[in-house]
């Protein structure tokens, strides 16, 4: 067995371990990939993987509006509350930085690879989400901005 396989039988064990199931089925299709020889999916899943995901994740946030839970009345008193008004403006940063994010994992290969790590321990023992890779490069990249090169 190659060390790449064994590296995802580790990142397998820690979906497992943190009883976390993103990370489990992701990396069990990953070394299903590998193991079955599929070698020409990785270039695809790399270069449109992360799009794809952004595409899943926003119609999974539009359900919602689409299926008329939620009503054009609901959106407007968004406006009334100070909370809402809040929610809005870190929804704006947060996309900004989410796109600041793709450039610097698009840019930088060794960067992502820590920002990866770290997601995956963050998903793994603290219940986190997935979409931490985006939103911490983006934050990596603001950051960088204001550090001399």
């Amino acid at each position: 067995m190659d060390i790449i396989n064994l590296m995802l039988l580790a990142l397998l064990a820690m979906g497992i371990l943190g009883n976390n199931p993103s990370v489990s089925i992701a990396v069990t299709v990953l070394l299903m990939l590998r193991l079955l020889h599929f070698d020409k999916a990785f270039p695809f899943l790399e270069q449109h993987g992360l799009q794809i995901g952004i595409i899943v994740l926003t119609i999974g946030v539009l359900s919602p509006l689409a299926s008329g839970k939620i009503s054009p009345q609901t959106i407007l008193s968004i406006f009334t509350n100070w909370q809402s008004i809040v929610a809005v403006m870190i929804g704006i940063f947060v996309a900004y930085l989410g796109g600041k994010g793709v450039g610097l994992m698009t840019a930088s290969p060794l960067v992502v690879t820590g920002i990866l790590l770290g997601t995956i321990i963050g998903v793994t023992f603290f219940r986190g989400v997935p979409v931490g890779p985006l939103i911490a490069a983006g934050m990596l990249a603001f950051v960088l901005q204001f550090l001399p090169k």
